[in-house]
């Protein structure tokens, strides 16, 4: 069940002039298409919809979009943002069933500091921001926390090594890093004096 409740109008023109109007009318066009259903332009108000992204769930929100005195259960499939103003320009919903799996991805959260890392000279650096999931919609979590304070330098943080909340299966492969550490510039300079001080 959807503790997220969004209103969205039907009937909307569609094209890129009519787009244009809706945005000058603080509306967000957007699309509810699956489930086998007919897909339907609609606007929402900008300000509703930054809302209900503001959640704890944030972009994986499970939705109860009502349209026409109709609701379905929906997740934002995909956001268009303007490239200089980033503003949302339009909004893709995708019909979902509650109680059968979807796939979607999840954000990587890095929390703690790895201090065995720097006191060696070390820097951390995040290769991967997000991991393909499979869950009930009810299950899946706005974002996933890695806590990083455990790492040396002599290791990486891999796919595999994630702990997921019950209910995920990870659809990312097992052997991407997700985290990596590394000398900084400063500390090979700093250890390749010390190499050539002591041959001296």
């Amino acid at each position: 069940m959807s503790d997220v409740t969004l209103t969205a109008e039907s009937g909307r023109q569609t094209g890129t002039s009519a787009s244009r109007r809706a945005r000058h009318d603080r509306k967000v066009p957007g699309i509810v298409y699956g489930a086998g259903k007919p897909s339907v332009p609609v606007s929402v108000d900008r300000r509703d919809f930054r809302l209900a992204m503001s959640t704890d769930a944030g972009a994986n929100a499970v939705i109860e979009l009502q349209v026409d005195g109709d609701s379905d259960q929906v997740i934002v499939r995909e956001v268009q943002r303007h490239p200089v103003r980033r503003d949302v320009i339009h909004v893709d919903f995708l019909r979902i069933d509650p109680t059968r799996p979807i796939e979607l991805d999840v954000p990587i959260n890095l929390v703690g500091e790895a201090k065995k890392v720097t006191v060696n000279g070390g820097m951390t650096e995040q290769r991967l921001n997000k991991i393909k999931v499979r869950a009930n919609p009810d299950q899946i979590p706005g974002h996933i926390d890695v806590d990083i304070s455990g790492m040396t330098l002599d290791r990486s943080l891999l796919v595999k090594d994630l702990e997921l909340p019950e209910g995920l299966t990870c659809l990312t492969k097992p052997q991407l890093a997700v985290v990596t550490a590394e000398l900084t510039r400063a500390a090979i300079v700093a250890r390749k004096a010390g190499e050539d001080d002591a041959e001296a």
